[in-house]
């Protein structure tokens, strides 16, 4: 694993496709319905998830009322991270379909660039940037043409000290056309690209990649994505970077903040052995500020890092160590599947 650096301190859950047929959490789903940014609704909550089906899987556990209610009760990211050109479609197809079904917006988390991560704990991706087209293409094939969430590629623009300039532009070109391909494939789909995070590069430098990498495109850009800096600095950040896209003459663009891990301490990012880390603002499209389109839970909470375990593996005391002593979700009406 790459030593990582001091401005970093990320290292996205590389989660395969969860399988089907979990037991249902009878527990209380955030949901939303009035906004201040351009989405709307209740967010997806997949019956299928890790944390879903480990809750199943262990009723005696004395950490399980706790994992169950303030984490498996909540709509989090799928994350399609294998090179499966001939499958993803029907993967995403499924996912989305079982979202519809259920009338709500899913999200999804595409981490399939060539060369991601720089090499480090969750290193892989399609082995050449065409061959990362034919996936992607695929993969807008299975989206239907209802609202979807597309974070698109975490860390592709904030992390690039690994690539060479033309490696560079290359990626940039990528990642603008794996924008307008999702969108020809969805017109509905909402592509948010990588804005890193409020610690990382400075606003200036971040708008500068934003356009780069087409951003005038998308509907604009995530931060924190498996970070754990808080909302308000987050917030502040994204502010400073839409400011900066204005400038630039690239307007009504918004930010969604991966806010899973950021109701505790910041600092000190390789924290699979902190106790101080807390789970933050549920999931949520009601967001009262009009340059955030969504709180989001983009990092699983209890999936690891990479650090002490294998990342992307749900890791239950990682999850109890995030929701206990945080606070107790909105109440509504439990899932029914």
């Amino acid at each position: 694993m790459a030593i990582l650096s001091s401005l970093r301190r990320r290292s996205a859950a590389v989660s395969v496709a969860a399988v089907a047929g979990a037991t249902a959490v009878g527990v209380c789903l955030a949901v939303s319905s009035a906004s201040a940014g351009t989405l709307s609704g209740s967010l997806y909550r997949d019956p299928s998830s890790a944390v879903v089906r480990w809750v199943a899987a262990n009723p005696g556990d004395s950490r399980t009322a706790v994992i169950r209610d303030k984490i498996a009760s909540q709509p989090q990211a799928r994350w399609f991270a294998n090179f499966n050109p001939s499958t993803v479609q029907s993967e995403v197809s499924g996912f989305i379909g079982a979202a519809n079904a259920a009338q709500q917006i899913p999200v999804l988390a595409v981490y399939e660039i060539t060369n991601r991560d720089c090499g480090g704990a969750s290193a892989g991706g399609a082995p050449d940037l065409n061959q990362y087209q034919t996936w992607v293409s695929n993969f807008a094939r299975g989206l239907g043409n209802q609202t979807v969430i597309i974070i698109l590629e975490t860390d592709s623009l904030a992390l690039l000290t690994c690539l060479s300039t033309g490696e560079i532009n290359a990626r940039n070109q990528a990642i603008s056309t794996a924008t307008q391909t999702i969108k020809s494939g969805n017109p509905n789909a909402k592509v948010y690209l990588d804005g890193g995070h409020s610690t990382w590069n400075s606003a200036g430098e971040t708008a500068n990649r934003l356009r780069a990498a087409g951003v005038q495109y998308a509907d604009g850009f995530f931060t924190n994505v498996s970070n754990y800096n808080s909302t308000s600095n987050e917030a502040n950040f994204g502010r400073s970077v839409i400011s900066a896209l204005n400038g630039m003459g690239i307007s009504g663009k918004r930010q969604v903040i991966d806010t899973s891990r950021n109701g505790g301490a910041s600092g000190d990012w390789c924290g699979d052995d902190n106790t101080d880390r807390r789970i933050g603002q549920y999931p949520t499209t009601n967001t009262g500020d009009s340059n955030i389109d969504a709180y989001l839970w983009v990092k699983p909470p209890g999936e690891a890092d990479g650090c002490r375990f294998t990342a992307g593996s749900f890791q239950p005391e990682l999850a109890f160590s995030l929701a206990n002593g945080a606070p107790n979700p909105p109440t509504t009406a439990p899932p029914t599947t």
